[in-house]
């Protein structure tokens, strides 16, 4: 059996690793292969991962689509599915945020329909929609509930004053933030608040857009519609610093025989305050090897090693989000 946690109040069973789908979707990632993105989740299946995160923005609905051909193979009680809502698009395919009861209402019927279930594991509001107040989305959310729709509902990219908020008008089963080796922010408030309310943090990003795997020299380049072209984490003087730092943590991993992106994972599972870690993966050799980030442990000495590294060759970065530039109206 890999590696599970009990997910919050939720009652679920899940995998420390949670297989991610942004890049399933293709969009701003440069596209994807849709046979080689189906057969890398059921590859992370096979090895144990019962978690699945998806988002009707990721791909515009084809990464959902995408999950349903999964869940229809697979079956739904295998697995826990997490979704979101709170994102529409206009026909020049640009994000804007939409937290309205009706359009949560909405979004959540056309998901059941896309991923071809009854009934949705966990529903997140993707994005705090500043128009709209909370209670009303949280209403919406509780609503849905009622209904048998979704089981529980939860929160991604929300400050800890947002989530407190939210909070108040009722349970909150989980939050979705960012948070990896050189994206740290969540530290200072996000994961002590998941913490001090017994709230799971699913943290995103862990391999920091493929920064992480040790494949990058530094000097590489990105096509359009690659959202590491505009990153000012990859711009040509950042870029190079932080190959530069992998390259370090690649000698550590390398004495637990593990490569540098299986020690990032692994290395953000075992911080304090985290539940759940997601990975996407393009194809099925990737998903094999996020899944090595199970069932092992990074000893203290190593951690320390890591904090040291990273004091002295960069700054840690804060700032970086998925849907970083999506507007609120």
């Amino acid at each position: 059996m890999v590696e599970q946690v009990l997910f919050g109040k939720t009652g679920f069973k899940v995998s420390r690793l949670v297989q991610g789908t942004w890049v399933t979707g293709g969009w701003a990632w440069g596209g994807s292969d849709e046979k080689e993105s189906l057969l890398a989740i059921l590859r992370a299946l096979e090895l144990g991962i019962n978690f699945i995160d998806t988002a009707p923005a990721y791909g515009f609905g084809r990464s959902e689509e995408i999950v349903g051909r999964v869940i229809a193979q697979w079956g739904h009680e295998k697995l826990i599915i997490s979704t979101k809502c709170g994102l529409e698009w206009d026909e020049r395919r640009r994000f804007r945020r939409n937290s309205r009861p009706d359009r949560l209402m909405l979004e959540a019927e056309e998901s059941l329909r896309r991923l071809g279930v009854e009934r949705i594991d966990l529903l997140q509001i993707h994005w705090p929609d500043s128009d709209v107040p909370f209670a009303d989305s949280m209403d919406a959310l509780t609503r849905l509930q009622e209904q048998g729709k979704i089981r529980f509902f939860g929160l991604s990219n929300f400050s800890r004053e947002q989530s407190l908020e939210c909070l108040r008008t009722g349970p909150v089963y989980s939050l979705q933030p960012p948070y990896n080796l050189f994206e740290r922010e969540v530290e200072k408030e996000i994961l002590p608040f998941c913490f001090e309310n017994q709230i799971p943090a699913l943290v995103y990003g862990g391999l920091c857009r493929g920064l992480l795997t040790g494949k990058f020299t530094g000097r590489e380049t990105f096509p359009k519609g690659d959202l590491r072209r505009h990153d000012p984490m990859f711009k040509p003087d950042r870029f190079k610093k932080y190959a530069d730092a992998v390259n370090k943590i690649k000698a550590i991993a390398t004495e637990y025989a593990k490569t540098p992106a299986q020690f990032a994972l692994r290395w953000a599972i075992q911080q304090p305050g985290v539940t759940c870690v997601i990975a996407g993966a393009r194809t099925a050799k990737q998903a094999e090897e996020n899944a090595g980030a199970l069932d092992w442990e990074i000893k203290t000495g190593d951690l320390k090693k890591v904090d040291e590294i990273l004091l002295k060759r960069l700054p840690v970065h804060h700032g970086h989000r998925e849907h970083g530039a999506v507007r609120r109206s």
